[in-house]
């Protein structure tokens, strides 16, 4: 192989299925992670530092929420694979900001909130938060929550009324920089669950950045805090009042993140290959033995198949899928988003496991990029439902028996 390229590790070649438009769009992006990311995600991880100063120029790409933009869901998820393949909290600071909060803008918003917010959260001129997860409830928030919001009854004359929320959110990303928070809260007049778009600075808000992280250090997680938080009845999502409406955005973004195991996947895989082939012992590259080249054939396996795994789901969400008797449906289903989660994570682990092991002690430091992505695999492992969670979501959709309550 001297001499010649090696070839991708998309092995299956998966990218061919995007439109020419698609692909060269991913080329400009591939282009902008590659001057503006690669070279300084270490730094940045190391110094848990987030790189504001980049924000203009990812805007420039006008990928905010691909989809919207006409964009196929296939597109979309590469766009995430290929950020994580360069810096995992990159890719997850864009999903928080333009999965979670900006799509919630198009799903939930009004025409009047629209107006007040799009534009600049989807030019990156604002930036967003998706405030779900308590101190004490995160897989059961949904039974469990306790952050509360009271409504009280003011004239127009007044300002209309208002409701003021009172709790607590934490691992909030961006949380501790974002300029609104998408704030999950427990009706007290009815136990609904009522969504609102939260000004970051608003009166009664304490946002403390979570220390002493493993993994995603670039990301900007924080505590929060509401005290008697006056939020105006404008500024309430009125197509949200039950937690199935927070599953509609969850269910994207679980897709997302079973995107970015993808992309670590890549990411091990990338540097193994070239520490592999570059690297000489007892007088020989290691990529010339047999138990090196075995740990990346295993490596791109997981890969392949995550991918795959994730381009039938991408499909799904098109609205191809036709049934035994002939019906056509749309999207993917929660069970079928989560069984690809657990999987990619899952096989994500075992990946970036034995592309840690093939760099030795090399492997640990983040000097040689594989310490980071084994680091960071481990809160893509646990974040939007831990492998455990997605995969009793299945087990209750495949058996009609729920293990979970």
């Amino acid at each position: 192989m001297m001499g010649e390229e090696l070839p991708a590790a998309d092995f299956f070649d998966f990218e061919s299925l995007l439109s020419v438009q698609e692909q060269r769009k991913l080329k400009e992006l591939r282009a902008f992670l590659d001057t503006e990311i690669a070279p300084y995600a270490g730094q940045w991880w190391d110094r848990a530092e987030f790189p504001e100063h980049i924000l203009p120029k990812l805007a420039a790409l006008r990928l905010s929420a691909p989809a919207q933009r006409g964009y196929t869901h296939l597109f979309a998820g590469l766009v995430i694979a290929e950020m994580t393949r360069v810096d995992t909290s990159i890719a997850t600071f864009f999903m928080v900001h333009h999965d979670l909060f900006v799509e919630s803008l198009y799903d939930f918003g009004s025409d009047a909130q629209q107006d007040r917010y799009l534009d600049d959260a989807s030019s990156l001129r604002t930036t967003g938060a998706f405030a779900l997860t308590e101190p004490d409830h995160g897989s059961d928030v949904a039974g469990g929550m306790e952050t509360t919001a009271r409504r009280v009854a003011r004239p127009e004359s007044d300002g209309g009324d208002y409701w003021v929320i009172n709790g607590a959110k934490r691992w909030i990303g961006n949380g501790t920089f974002c300029d609104y928070m998408l704030v999950w809260a427990k009706d007290e007049g009815d136990g609904s669950i009522r969504g609102f778009i939260v000004d970051a600075s608003l009166p009664g808000i304490t946002r403390t950045r979570i220390e002493n992280k493993v993994a995603l250090r670039t990301v900007q997680n924080a505590d929060i805090r509401f005290e008697d938080v006056q939020v105006l009845e404008a500024d309430r999502f009125e197509g949200i009042s039950s937690f199935a409406d927070t599953n509609h955005l969850l269910r994207g973004s679980r897709i997302m993140v079973a995107w970015q195991a993808v992309g670590q996947q890549l990411a091990a895989f990338d540097i193994a290959r070239q520490y592999a082939v570059e690297r000489t012992q007892f007088g020989r590259p290691l990529a010339r033995f047999q138990l090196i080249q075995q740990q990346l054939v295993n490596m791109l396996g997981n890969a392949t198949a995550s991918m795959g795994m994730m381009v039938r789901i991408a499909q799904l969400q098109e609205g191809i899928f036709t049934d035994a008797h002939g019906v056509r449906h749309g999207g993917a289903d929660m069970a079928q988003v989560a069984l690809a989660k657990a999987y990619c994570s899952a096989r994500m682990r075992e990946t970036v496991a034995m592309g840690r092991s093939i760099l030795g002690g090399n492997g640990i430091v983040t000097d040689f990029g594989m310490a980071k992505v084994f680091a960071d695999a481990e809160a893509i492992f646990t974040y939007e439902g831990s492998f455990e969670i997605n995969s009793l979501i299945v087990g209750r959709a495949v058996t009609g028996h729920s293990a979970i309550v």
